[in-house]
C-alpha cells in the first residue's frame, strides 16, 4: 500500500442520470445534501452503448454548473472517433476537466463494438485528441474482471490503461479489503502506482445488490449474505447492518492507506452521508490524512 499513501485523498459520489423530471427533481435534492459535505467532484453514468448519452450529458452539465466539478463516464463501446470527441470537445468548452474512460457494456442484440474496442484504446484516443486537457479516470477490479480470461491478463489489461495515459482509478465496489490490498499489491510488483481509489456501495436493498454483484463480479461474502438472508424484509436492519459493515470497511481501508473513497450513490444521499459521518469525514480538512 506504500504507492497509495503518496497521493492526497479525494472523496466523490456517482450518480446515474435521470430518466423522468421526477427524477431530476430527486437528483437535484441528492446533489444538495451532497453537496453539503464538500466532496472533490461528482461523476454521472453512461449507459451501455450510449444508451444514455443525452442525459448524460445534461447532468453533467447541470451539476457542474452548480459548483461542484462533474466528471462524466464515457465508453467507447458502440461509439465512433467522431462522436467520442464532440463529446470531448463539448465537456471541454463546459470547463470539465476529468473523465471516467471506460470500455462499457455491449447492450443486446448489438452486433459492433465500435471503433475503439478497449479502455485502453479510449485512453489513447483522448490524449491523442485532447492532449492533458483531462484527468483520465479508468475502472479498477481488484476481484478481477467478469470477462476476463485470468487475473494475470485483467493486470496486464489495466497496466495498458495506465501506459495510455490514465492518471488515476476508480475500483468496482466489494466488501473483502483483502482483495483490494492484494490488488494494490500486484500492481506495485509491476511498476504500476496511479491512485487506485477503493469504489464504495451502501448496502440499502439486499435482492438489488445480488443482482448488481452478479452482473459486475462482485463477491458478497458469506456471512454478510446470510445476515442480509435472515433480516427477510426487515429494511431497517438490513440498512443498519449494511451500513455498519461497510463503515468498518472504509475505515480499514482509509487507515491502510486508500486515497480517499468513490460511492456509488444509486441517486440516494442518505446511506452514502450516514457512512462519510460514521468516518468523521465532515471534518476531515482537520484530520491529518
Amino acid at each position: 500500500m506504500q504507492s497509495q499513501k503518496q497521493f492526497k485523498r479525494r472523496f466523490s459520489f456517482e450518480f446515474f442520470p435521470p430518466k423522468t423530471d421526477q427524477g431530476r427533481e430527486k437528483l437535484q435534492v441528492v446533489r444538495d445534501q451532497l453537496a453539503a459535505v464538500h466532496p472533490d467532484f461528482f461523476s454521472v453514468t453512461f449507459g451501455a452503448g450510449g444508451s444514455t448519452r443525452e442525459r448524460t450529458v445534461e447532468t453533467v452539465l447541470n451539476l457542474h454548473q452548480q459548483g461542484v466539478s462533474t466528471a462524466p463516464h464515457l465508453s467507447c463501446v458502440g461509439a465512433t472517433r467522431e462522436s467520442i470527441a464532440e463529446l470531448l470537445d463539448l465537456y471541454r468548452d463546459h470547463g470539465i476537466n476529468r473523465i471516467v474512460a471506460l470500455r462499457g457494456d455491449m447492450p443486446s442484440g448489438m452486433g459492433a463494438s465500435g471503433e475503439l474496442r478497449y479502455a485502453n484504446e479510449l485512453v489513447s484516443f483522448i490524449r491523442e485528441h485532447s492532449d492533458d486537457t483531462f484527468n483520465l479516470e479508468v475502472a479498477a477490479y481488484p476481484e478481477f474482471h467478469p470477462q476476463a480470461r485470468s487475473a494475470e491478463d485483467d493486470l496486464k489489461n489495466f497496466a495498458r490503461k495506465v501506459e495510455a495515459g490514465a492518471n488515476s482509478a476508480i475500483t468496482q465496489y466489494f466488501f473483502n479489503p483483502d482483495s483490494y490490498f492484494y490488488f494494490i499489491d500486484r500492481l506495485e510488483k509491476m511498476g504500476v502506482t496511479i491512485p487506485v481509489v477503493p469504489g464504495i456501495m451502501p448496502v440499502m436493498n439486499f435482492s438489488n445488490l445480488v443482482r448488481f454483484s452478479e452482473m459486475c463480479g462482485a463477491e458478497i461474502p458469506r456471512w454478510i449474505r446470510k445476515q442480509l438472508e435472515a433480516y427477510g424484509d426487515d429494511t431497517t436492519s438490513i440498512r443498519q447492518f449494511g451500513e455498519q459493515v461497510v463503515t468498518d470497511m472504509c475505515q480499514k481501508l482509509l487507515d491502510a492507506g486508500a486515497p480517499g473513497l468513490h460511492f456509488y450513490t444509486l441517486n440516494q444521499a442518505e446511506p452514502s452521508v450516514s457512512i462519510w459521518n460514521n468516518l468523521g469525514l465532515a471534518d476531515r480538512e482537520k484530520i491529518a490524512f
